[in-house]
């Protein structure tokens, strides 16, 4: 278990009730684990602005009766070879499809093929979601025994 160190934040106390509010409507059960998902917040917007190694979602909703549309998704995907890891694919109604790929790599290499494929005739809805791997961060936020396995 890390080490713990204690700091004094002193805040607006109208900004304190709202900040308190929110906390309760998310769950959180004190501060400090809320005050710590801000930071890390804050650093994973640091990391990806810094081009470092993240992972990432990206959802894709579009229209497959666009012609080559599922064609160009899939080279786009392909030509990106290891920075794809995997993609599911799901048929919403007779007119669209629903993609999500999972994603490595630096953070503006995922951006910029994230935005050729949002920016292909038929896709009508996308968004990309980065994060950390996990492996750079000093604490665990969840506390658990069950083992994961090592990719």
């Amino acid at each position: 278990m890390p080490q713990l160190s204690r700091t004094g934040v002193s805040l607006d106390k109208d900004l304190l009730k709202e900040f308190d509010r929110l906390i309760s409507r998310r769950g959180y059960e004190n501060r400090s684990e809320a005050i710590r998902d801000l930071i890390r917040e804050a650093l994973l917007t640091d990391s990806v602005s810094s081009n470092n190694p993240v992972v990432g979602t990206l959802t894709l909703v579009y229209d497959h009766h666009v012609p080559n549309l599922s064609q160009k998704l899939t080279e786009a995907q392909h030509s990106a070879g290891t920075m794809i890891l995997a993609a599911t694919h799901v048929h919403l109604d007779h007119n669209y499809c629903l993609e999500v790929i999972i994603m490595k790599g630096r953070s503006a290499a995922l951006q910029d093929l994230a935005h050729r494929m949002l920016a292909l005739r038929g896709v009508e809805l996308g968004k990309l979601v980065l994060t950390t791997s996990g492996k750079d961060l000093k604490s665990s936020k969840h506390k658990h025994s069950h083992p994961h396995p090592h990719a």
